[in-house]
């Protein structure tokens, strides 16, 4: 995050979070794929205690609004979801150029 900005949570808000496959990457274009991103945000969802309002799955990134977690914070929520997605939906062991799925944080 630039130095300067900060972050502010807690006050029950929504959060329109938006992010990309790495390299714009199609790596959610197949059902399959789509699917198994669902199955992790419903299980990310139970664990921190946060309601998806709605979303939008495309090839190559993802929109989300969602309701502030009870546990943890927004960016938390984000860092463990792209993790454990990347986590079932990567081949192992990764090929060569297949090891990242998502880009870095977007900017604030």
């Amino acid at each position: 995050m630039p130095d300067g900005l900060k972050r502010y949570y807690g006050g029950d808000d929504l959060h329109f979070i938006t992010f990309s496959c790495y390299r714009r990457r199609p790596l959610l274009a197949t059902p399959r794929r789509r699917d198994a991103f669902l199955r992790v945000l419903d299980q990310v969802r139970t664990r921190y205690k946060f309601v998806v309002v709605g979303y939008v799955v495309m090839p190559e990134h993802v929109h989300l609004l969602v309701s502030e977690p009870q546990v943890g914070d927004p960016s938390l929520v984000v860092q463990v979801l792209k993790q454990r997605v990347a986590r079932r939906l990567r081949p192992r062991p990764p090929r060569p150029g297949q090891g990242e799925l998502f880009a870095g944080p977007a900017p604030d």
